[in-house]
């Protein structure tokens, strides 16, 4: 045998070791898909992905798709470092953010990507959000003062104590997975403000810097907004900040309970006719 014929069997047994090294690189993904444009339900498409040609996260994924495979996936996306929430989804059934989630090397398991459950599609994996941000707005997250300023001054100091107690709270990205996580959230989506919205609420509670915190409280005081919460603790395990919105609405339902006894009953009451009349 002369060296060309051995130089070309080499060529072929390289290259069958090639394509078949690539073959056990793929791995499959299983994406929801849905296009209002036309009248096509809703799909599950599967794309094979060479994942160690790829960044390690679901996020890296989904772009490698767009930009190598269908450029027609749409999906929300930032940051790419967990800070502003726009990736989340639900990953192989967990809420989550597709940048902080590592992909599942096992070749022979597919990985099933939906968009956040429970909310109108827009596209794909991109959710209609409105109305999370509107139960959000709703709570009036921003400080509240009944006190002006005083001339010269330009800070409102609080203790290291008070500051404290805003930690674990304030890091949340309002990324809704916790929200849409949550069986009593997808049961009543128009009266339940929701893990995220009732944890930025207490938030501003527990704001020693605050000045509105009864009338806050009062505000919170509804069997809708936060007594739809059972306890199910959906939203502290998928939080992809670790933060705890559960003991926040435990903690909310507490000081409702210690603020409003049966002599404060008249003081709520007459809270809500004012609210009301400002209203009409």
């Amino acid at each position: 045998m002369n060296a060309q014929i051995r130089l070309c069997l080499k060529k072929k047994k390289k290259k069958k070791k090639c394509e078949k090294k690539n073959k056990n690189a793929l791995k499959k993904f299983s994406i929801f898909r849905y296009n209002p444009l036309t009248n096509k339900r809703p799909r599950m498409q599967t794309f094979e992905v060479d994942i160690e040609k790829c960044g390690p996260m679901v996020l890296d994924v989904l772009i490698k798709i767009k930009d190598e495979i269908d450029s027609t996936l749409s999906f929300r996306r930032s940051c790419r470092e967990g800070i502003c929430g726009s990736c989340a989804m639900n990953i192989n059934g967990k809420n989550g953010l597709a940048c902080l989630t590592e992909v599942n090397k096992d070749k022979n398991e597919t990985t099933e990507i939906h968009p956040l459950p429970n909310l109108y599609i827009l596209k794909d994996l991109v959710p209609d959000l409105t109305n999370f941000y509107n139960q959000y707005k709703s709570i009036d997250p921003w400080l509240k003062r009944k006190n002006k300023k005083q001339e010269g001054q330009k800070e409102f100091y609080q203790s290291i104590e008070d500051r404290k107690k805003l930690d674990g709270l304030y890091e949340c990205i309002l990324c809704a997975s916790c929200s849409t996580s949550c069986p009593s959230y997808w049961w009543n989506p128009d009266s339940y403000l929701g893990p995220a919205a009732l944890m930025q609420a207490y938030r501003w509670v527990v704001d020693s810097r605050d000045e509105y915190t009864q009338e806050r409280l009062m505000e919170m005081n509804d069997t809708m907004k936060l007594y739809r919460c059972h306890g199910i603790m959906n939203c502290t395990m998928c939080c992809p900040k670790g933060l705890d919105p559960a003991k926040a609405i435990k903690n909310m339902k507490e000081m409702v309970q210690e603020n409003f006894s049966t002599e404060k009953v008249k003081l709520h009451s007459n809270y809500l006719k004012e609210k009301m009349k400002k209203e009409i």
